[in-house]
């Protein structure tokens, strides 16, 4: 008789798991990366990679890769436990510190991405500029592909800016959690 409840509230937590999951995409995340979260968040304690792959049936490497992906993606961090010799691995157990770090984590790739491709362009824009024979309408080609690259990067660090907003929590001073 008492099994029956007990089922009940796995296949619930199961539920969980996948909704999480779900939400990860939302976010550019793996289905794959999402459920391990929702694994991990769901058993409310660190998890061993060994126990990890049991519980989703994915191979010790594959689940290692996942994890991987987790803790650069600031979503999870290997933590020590006293008597404990293997890796363990925990999550925030804040929804609204998870989504601050998915969304930081993933604008700072774009942002530092997209400052190379600035000095790139600024510089091969000049090289042009001063090492080759130009007339006026690649005078003017060039000015506006200089005016679009500063244009390019004065959004990009006005995302560093909001990528900052989020991570300092100001945020919170302005969209307060209830």
């Amino acid at each position: 008789m008492e099994e029956r409840p007990l089922e009940k509230i796995k296949q619930i937590e199961d539920q969980f798991v996948e909704k999480i999951a779900d939400n990860m995409h939302t976010y550019g995340v793996t289905p794959t990366v999402g459920r391990v979260l929702g694994i991990i968040y769901m058993n409310r304690r660190p998890m061993t990679l060994d126990e990890l792959s049991e519980e989703t049936g994915m191979s010790k490497t594959r689940m290692s890769q996942v994890v991987r992906e987790m803790v650069d993606l600031n979503i999870a961090e290997k933590v020590f436990e006293k008597g404990v010799r293997k890796d363990l691995y925990n999550v925030e157990q804040d929804y609204y510190q998870t989504f601050v770090s998915l969304f930081t984590s993933n604008w700072q790739k774009a942002i530092q991405k997209n400052k190379m491709f600035e000095k790139k362009m600024s510089a091969e824009l000049q090289a042009i500029r001063e090492n080759e024979p130009i007339n006026e309408e690649m005078e003017q080609k060039l000015n506006a592909l200089l005016k679009e690259t500063k244009e390019w990067m004065d959004y990009y660090q006005w995302l560093a800016r909001l990528v900052e907003f989020f991570d300092s929590g100001e945020v919170f001073k302005h969209v307060p959690k209830p």
